[in-house]
């Protein structure tokens, strides 16, 4: 991937392109809650060592890069996002981390992985930039790439976001409404998932989506 520009995959999803200052934006849109919400999703992830890990929408690759320590040496971690700015400053980042996570250009609706191949496929705050049709496509993808008994966990806001204003009041707190849960909820569902869990990580108006693949 160094030194040859890399063409961005078409998606309808919204791609995000400044990552020279995502991890700022983050820092700055979160009010400081973006280690707290990580910290939270590896929590809830229950990463073992040895297993191989998935983040879709991996953006710079800080949870990917987390992840990795997590798995382990005998672990496997790979990142995929759309924008070839965001893998970039991922590859970068983890030859300065020394972690071992493989990133690529890919979109969740056409994951670059073949069947079977994860114990664990991570999203964080990505499913929101998703229209759903596009969610629908995607959930049936990350099923797809998931082992038999893998996982699947997403952490998003539980209420209605769509709009700047939307995602500044779900950040303040001040939008508490569970409706996005329950849509996410009822979607993972109807893709395939089964033991759906869902519910508030206690930062917000963030919540967490959990369901595994059938089998194992």
């Amino acid at each position: 991937m160094h030194g040859k520009k890399m063409t961005a995959p078409q998606t309808k999803g919204k791609v995000i392109c400044w990552a020279r200052w995502y991890d700022l934006g983050s820092k700055l849109l979160s009010f400081g809650r973006d280690k707290a919400i990580r910290r939270k999703a590896l929590e809830l992830a229950a990463i073992r060592p040895g297993e191989k890990v998935l983040d879709v929408g991996c953006g710079t690759g800080t949870l990917a890069i987390a992840a990795s320590e997590a798995a382990g040496e005998t672990g496997e971690v790979h990142g995929v996002d759309p924008s070839p700015e965001m893998i970039e400053v991922a590859q970068k980042k983890a030859a300065r981390s020394g972690r071992r996570v493989r990133f690529q250009m890919g979109v969740i609706e056409a994951l670059p992985h073949p069947d079977g191949e994860f114990n664990l496929v991570l999203s964080s705050l990505m499913l929101h930039h998703l229209p759903d049709d596009l969610k629908e496509k995607g959930f049936a993808e990350v099923l797809r790439v998931l082992k038999p008994g893998g996982r699947f966990l997403a952490v998003d806001f539980g209420s209605d976001t769509k709009s700047f204003l939307g995602h500044l009041l779900a950040v303040l707190g001040h939008a508490r409404g569970s409706s996005n849960a329950e849509h996410l909820a009822a979607a993972l569902r109807e893709s395939g998932f089964g033991d759906v869990e869902t519910g508030s990580t206690g930062i917000d108006a963030i919540w967490f989506f959990r369901g595994k693949a059938a089998g194992g």
